[in-house]
């Protein structure tokens, strides 16, 4: 059998008819026949790159080849086999391994007449061509892409083309419902995973069986027509993440790293350059940026299948670390009375606790402390801060603005002394530490340091060295934004307006006005259990309730239930004075009848 052998890739296409499929096709075939090449069978790979080596049918051609079925193999020219060198020679080597006649017309190559020595020179000048037009292409998109124009192909999921000018993106309105309900759902708190099972049941479509089955982009890899409502939490994270629902044009997302590469990889988002507002939203930026802020922290569901909102925002006050969620919502036995021949029930409880501290118990450490903290009263707390700083809001508008500009800028100008101290603290020790790896290199090389005890020291330094360097780093950003206006108590006032009922509160309203809760260790000098609570409002910063002016019925109220708690704990300081002194008695007797 003789093969023959075509390939168009986009940049072939560009030359003009010459490199065309059916061209090269009519080439191959005039030629079989005036030098008596018969059985041909053609086969074609239309639109891929010669840089690329996987292509379906060169495999399907070399299959044969090693089945020993084919004797000729009929190019065009040596850029149709490909255009990288080294790959094309092991190409020419397996042809000539297995026995099988090569010809290139375009280059006048027949490996029965034997291969001139210029061969590999001319493949490596077709590779040299491949990296040039990629060069080219490179740069174009570059220049495209820095003037503000898509270098996306399609629209994504939730738009269309324009019919009238396919670069404009217009909403369409089925798919942007979806998006929309997919970031609602996420300020609720739920996950990626569990968003997807749920279109999935609803029978929703899926973006890529949406998008090819509307027209609104062409068939495209991993498309399955047998799993049309086959979401997975990776879409949905996908969905999550792109600014292009708050109307913008994102450029330079992938890159390359080599002309060769077939598969791009993501860029970091500070490559990004991104073009506001060239397209109508579907998501507004107050929305998109809770939808971040909730991703960041994974609330894993408890046994009872629910996941407390509050994780990841409440902190402890002295170590910093998070606070996590202790959820016992039944009653369970505690201690036996033998008196009464009762079990004292502990009951239910919803609390949370310093992590370092819980940690450190699993490991029979001591760090930090409990900070112990009932959820239900931390709700209450965050219910009243946000009615305060929303009736506020929105009883003078001017004045809530200027309060909170006011105390933001003495609290960035406090921030901003102590870190100020702590980058000039940072920035010393680091020039300390690049004289001291000088001085241990210099008596290393002397012989007053041996290499075992450089490297260690060595070592030592430098990785001081790096841990200063993130914090000089992080310092440096924190100090940046001092510089700006950051209270932004405008888009506070905006978002307290999308609410009209604060009378509940609910997982959203959690998410998009709260940014973090600092916990204090609770007070007991005085007898009564204190604790401090610092609630920080995204926006606005740390916001403070006023003092509560209590009615002569509510401070006769508070008194009673101070009483009842102090008989509480008396009582219970009673009963395990008398505990111990029983149990006292207990060992005493054991002791004298062992005696």
């Amino acid at each position: 059998m003789t093969s023959a052998y075509e390939r168009l890739s986009v940049d072939d296409d560009v030359q003009g008819e010459s490199n065309s499929i059916v061209h090269q096709k009519a080439m191959l075939e005039k030629y079989a026949e005036q030098n008596g090449f018969t059985n041909i069978q053609h086969f074609t790979d239309d639109g891929i790159s010669g840089t690329v080596f996987d292509r379906p049918a060169l495999n399907e051609m070399l299959r044969l080849v090693e089945a020993g079925k084919v004797g000729t193999v009929i190019i065009k020219d040596m850029s149709r086999a490909g255009r990288d060198y080294l790959r094309v020679g092991q190409f020419m080597e397996m042809l000539r391994e297995c026995g099988v006649r090569l010809i290139a017309l375009g280059d006048g190559v027949d490996s029965l007449k034997g291969y001139d020595d210029f061969i590999p020179f001319r493949n490596i000048i077709n590779e040299w061509a491949a990296r040039d037009s990629s060069r080219k292409v490179t740069a174009v998109m570059k220049a495209k892409g820095m003037e503000g124009k898509r270098l996306t192909t399609a629209p994504i999921y939730g738009y269309a083309a324009d019919p009238n000018d396919k670069n404009i993106w217009i909403i369409d309105e089925e798919a942007s419902q979806t998006v929309k309900r997919i970031f609602q759902m996420t300020v609720e708190g739920i996950g990626p995973c569990v968003i997807a099972k749920t279109l999935t049941e609803e029978q929703i479509e899926r973006p890529s069986y949406y998008l090819v089955k509307r027209g609104i982009i062409s068939y495209m890899y991993g498309y399955d027509t047998g799993t049309p409502y086959q979401w997975n939490g990776s879409t949905i994270a996908s969905i999550l993440s792109k600014p292009e629902y708050m109307g913008h044009t994102v450029n330079f997302r992938f890159y390359k790293e080599s002309y060769k590469d077939r598969k791009p990889k993501k860029a970091p988002k500070e490559d990004w350059v991104v073009f506001e507002n060239t397209h109508p939203e579907i998501i507004d930026p107050e929305t998109w940026e809770t939808a971040q802020r909730c991703r960041k922290t994974v609330k894993r569901v408890d046994s009872h299948g629910e996941a407390n909102p509050l994780t990841g925002k409440m902190f402890c006050a002295d170590c910093g670390a998070k606070m996590y969620n202790h959820r016992k919502p039944f009653a369970t036995p505690h201690q036996y009375n033998p008196n009464t021949g009762k079990t004292y029930m502990r009951p239910p409880s919803d609390v949370y606790r310093c992590a370092a501290y819980s940690n450190a118990i699993h490991k029979f450490q001591k760090t930090c402390s409990a900070h112990h903290i009932r959820i239900a009263a931390v709700r209450d707390l965050i219910l009243e801060t946000i009615q305060e700083a929303s009736r506020r809001a929105e009883s003078n508008e001017a004045e809530f603005i200027k309060q909170v500009r006011e105390s933001s800028e003495i609290r960035q100008e406090e921030t901003a002394k102590t870190s100020k101290k702590k980058l000039a603290k940072a920035q010393k020790r680091v020039a300390e530490l690049n004289s001291l790896i000088r001085r241990i290199y210099e008596d290393n090389i002397s012989g007053k340091l041996t290499d075992k005890r450089f490297e260690l020291l060595s070592a030592e330094y430098e990785q001081e060295q790096d841990g200063l360097e993130q914090t000089i780093s992080e310092i440096q950003t924190a100090l940046d934004a001092f510089n700006a206006d950051s209270t932004r108590a405008d888009r506070f006032i905006e978002l307290v307006k999308r609410y009209t009922d604060f009378s509940e509160l609910t997982t959203p309203m959690i998410n998009e006005f709260i940014d973090k809760i600092i916990v204090h260790e609770a007070d007991k000098s005085s007898g009564e259990r204190i604790q401090e609570i610092e609630i920080y409002l995204n926006f606005i910063g740390k916001f403070e309730l006023p003092p509560k002016e209590m009615t002569a019925e509510e401070i006769a109220a508070e008194e009673q239930r101070r009483q009842a708690r102090a008989k509480r704990r008396e009582y219970e300081s009673r009963y395990r004075q008398k505990q111990r002194q029983k149990k006292q008695e207990q060992e005493e007797t054991a002791a004298r009848k062992s005696a």
